[in-house]
């Protein structure tokens, strides 16, 4: 075990080596988004075919999320992560070998397996290095990496084609190696590993989790706030299009609204653990999508948009790490890696879900009916917060 003063010049090194390798995980995910026409012109493949590169993220997710979470609880966040790392890397160097899609499926898929493996370790490292009255700023700075690495994903793609393809797939599988060799170099645990060797199933610990009303709440409501936000960027250029927005100023709005998200990220979860209350930071993030999502669905001047979407970005993702830390909080630093889990799982559900709604209630020419069942979701999370989220043990001590 390390001492307390090496713990606080030490802890930045682990947190920013998962940082790393928390924005490969999504930057391998996006890199393929910008390449739609390109991949379908390539290999002759459909359109279905390739959002299938992007949709097995969220899919795997929900099959693993329970797994992954329970495994960091039983061996330790630190290997859990590296082997997420590992898998990442290993299939993101597959690839680089781009002679038939199927290749570039089975690659994909690999890294989609690794993402849990690597996203769910966040609240078992903050609980483990850092202060709790430090939990949500500490989240909110691992969160800021996945957003990150999904900026890096959208807007490196691009820019590096010109080298070609198999050239572009090797420098993002050059980087992810990099990122995981640091992370394993880095990437210590605090306090030593208890090795659980409980017969106790991942459904016994889930069903434990779930007889906790709060975190019952939280579950619910990330489902319908993370499919809100998958279902927006998801469909967002169509979206824009009947409002004289095209691909690539719809490109920038995305932009606006992950950078947007990427600063909120760093100000409001600080703001959180400053005034020691988590409530109301996640009504202010909840409240401001739903007055900011109706107009930037609707206008047709893309500077406003775009200062709309900064502005979405800046209130509604810092709720990713506030919720977070309260799902730790309320499960306590035992339980967190299989209740981080679960929280991962209900919003990849969610994401699911409103992604495959939104296509089928509207038309390709007028998405009102999305727009609408977007501001309905968010009411819905509103009354949530407000009504039944009570305040995590550890704030309301701290209030007390």
């Amino acid at each position: 075990m390390t001492t307390t003063s090496t713990k606080k010049s030490f802890r930045w090194a682990v947190l920013m080596a998962y940082f790393g390798v928390a924005a490969m995980s999504q930057m391998l995910w996006l890199n393929l988004a910008p390449l739609v026409s390109f991949l379908q012109e390539k290999y002759q493949v459909s359109e279905m075919d390739v959002s299938l590169l992007l949709l097995s993220f969220p899919l795997l997710y929900v099959l693993l999320s329970i797994h992954s979470g329970t495994m960091i609880d039983r061996k330790g966040y630190r290997y859990v992560i590296i082997l997420g790392s590992v898998i990442s890397a290993a299939f993101a160097c597959l690839r680089c070998f781009d002679g038939s899609f199927i290749t570039l499926v089975i690659g994909q898929t690999g890294i989609a397996v690794g993402q849990p493996y690597i996203i769910n370790g966040i609240s078992k490292l903050v609980s483990d290095w850092f202060d709790k009255e430090e939990n949500a700023m500490a989240t909110g700075v691992g969160t800021a990496g996945m957003l990150i690495g999904m900026a890096l994903g959208m807007g490196l793609t691009p820019a590096l084609m010109d080298m070609g393809f198999s050239i572009v797939m090797m420098i993002f599988a050059a980087i992810s190696i990099v990122l995981t060799l640091i992370f394993i170099l880095f990437g210590k645990e605090h306090q030593p590993v208890t090795q659980n060797t409980s017969s106790v199933s991942a459904m016994t610990e889930i069903k434990s989790l779930l007889k906790i009303k709060n975190l019952v709440v939280l579950f619910t409501l990330w489902f319908f706030a993370f499919g809100v936000f998958n279902g927006l960027t998801t469909w967002l250029e169509p979206i824009l299009k009947p409002n004289g927005i095209n691909a690539e100023e719809a490109g920038l709005v995305g932009a606006a609204l992950i950078g947007g998200g990427i600063i909120g990220s760093l100000i409001i979860p600080v703001l959180s653990d400053k005034y020691k209350t988590r409530k109301p930071f996640v009504i202010l993030c909840c409240v401001a999508a739903l007055v900011i999502i109706y107009p930037l669905c609707t206008l047709q001047n893309p500077t406003l948009i775009y200062v709309l979407g900064g502005l979405l970005g800046f209130f509604f993702l810092p709720g990713y790490a506030l919720l977070l830390s309260m799902c730790e909080e309320m499960a306590g630093a035992e339980k967190a890696g299989a209740a981080t889990g679960v929280f991962m799982m209900t919003g990849n559900a969610g994401a699911v879900v409103v992604i495959a709604l939104m296509p089928m209630i509207n038309n390709a020419t007028n998405w009102s009916n999305s727009i609408y069942l977007m501001l309905a979701l968010m009411v819905v999370t509103i009354v949530l917060v407000a009504g039944y989220l009570k305040e995590s043990l550890y704030t309301q001590k701290q209030t007390e």
